[in-house]
């Protein structure tokens, strides 16, 4: 498989160069973004040729924040979460740390990373523990009692604690975000896009103590979104009745999932809805053979059993994958 596959989802130009065919053609089982995504109402007009109004800003973190359970002012929107991190990297200046199994960006986005195998290991130094939750792609949730525990270890060594809850949306029992506040080492990502559905629209928060987010306001300026960023973004959250819909929908929708990877032998894990990891003998076959018939699945380096499938948008979607990996080489 190349290589291209294994840094991010969603590379459908790759694809098509690859193994043929248009994006029309392809099934997208790349992502953990939900298919199905938020619509704008008919009368939200976006006014492109307005510098994006601060009050606009304002609105937005404060409609989210209400939404994340969190305390406004310590809620920053960002031009996505992963350039969030990377800003935030870079502020905080300390070693990163962060679990194999996890988002490539994780490692990527600190001068200096170190894999940690074992969280009851923690080195006895200041560090930015970085740890989804749910975990990309395992799907993994740690327990806030967990989290607060390695909490309070990153605080006795003058290090922090960052929790990127990218898919949490799914569930709000799974956030930390109403426990960031002043004077604690706890910062926390979320993300608009994954599911909301509508990830190139780069809006994402961190949550973080006052000083953070002064330094990352600087960081990113006086305009760090666009005036569509700013209206669908306070639209979306604000949106009361889709939210609960679409966590019910999603849950009933993996449910179909698990049932066709589990009718194949393969053995899904994870707790979002979003996406499933399965565990297989040769994930590069399986990912060749899906290719093959223009379904994109996500492999990984370094992990030949495991193959990330994101939720398919629909039955017939589904029914696609059932088909094909029927035919698979998958089992044995």
């Amino acid at each position: 498989m190349s290589g291209h596959f294994t840094h991010h989802g969603g590379r459908l130009a790759d694809a098509c160069v690859q193994f043929g065919g248009t994006p029309p053609d392809w099934l997208d089982l790349s992502t953990g973004i939900n298919p199905d995504s938020w619509r704008p109402a008919a009368t939200l007009a976006v006014d492109w040729q307005a510098l994006p109004d601060p009050a606009a800003l304002a609105t937005l973190e404060h409609t989210a924040a209400s939404y994340f359970q969190c305390n406004p002012a310590l809620c920053a929107a960002v031009p996505g979460s992963e350039v969030g991190l990377r800003q935030l990297a870079r502020l905080l200046g300390l070693l990163g740390l962060y679990q194999p199994l996890a988002y490539g960006t994780y490692a990527a986005a600190f001068d200096r990373a170190e894999p940690v195998d074992d969280l009851s290991g923690l080195p006895n130094r200041a560090s930015a523990l970085i740890l989804g939750n749910p975990n990309n792609p395992d799907g993994r949730i740690l327990s806030r009692d967990a989290l607060l525990s390695l909490l309070a270890h990153q605080e006795r060594h003058g290090g922090w604690l960052i929790v990127d809850e990218a898919f949490a949306d799914c569930d709000p029992d799974w956030s930390v975000a109403a426990q960031v506040a002043p004077g604690k080492r706890l910062i926390v990502l979320r993300s608009f896009g994954k599911f909301f559905g509508l990830a190139g629209l780069r809006l994402g928060f961190v949550i973080a103590p006052p000083d953070v987010l002064h330094g990352l306001r600087q960081r990113f300026g006086d305009w760090p979104l666009h005036t569509a960023a700013l209206a669908y973004g306070q639209a979306a959250y604000a949106d009361t009745a889709w939210i609960v819909a679409t966590r019910n929908s999603l849950v009933a929708r993996a449910a179909a999932l698990d049932s066709v990877l589990h009718h194949h032998g393969l053995t899904p894990k994870g707790a979002c809805p979003l996406f499933r990891l399965g565990t297989m003998l040769n994930a590069s076959n399986v990912f060749n053979a899906l290719a093959q018939q223009h379904i994109l699945t996500r492999p990984f380096s370094g992990h030949p059993t495991l193959l990330r499938i994101g939720l398919p948008r629909d039955d017939a979607a589904l029914s696609r994958l059932d088909a094909t990996l029927a035919k698979a080489p998958h089992s044995g």
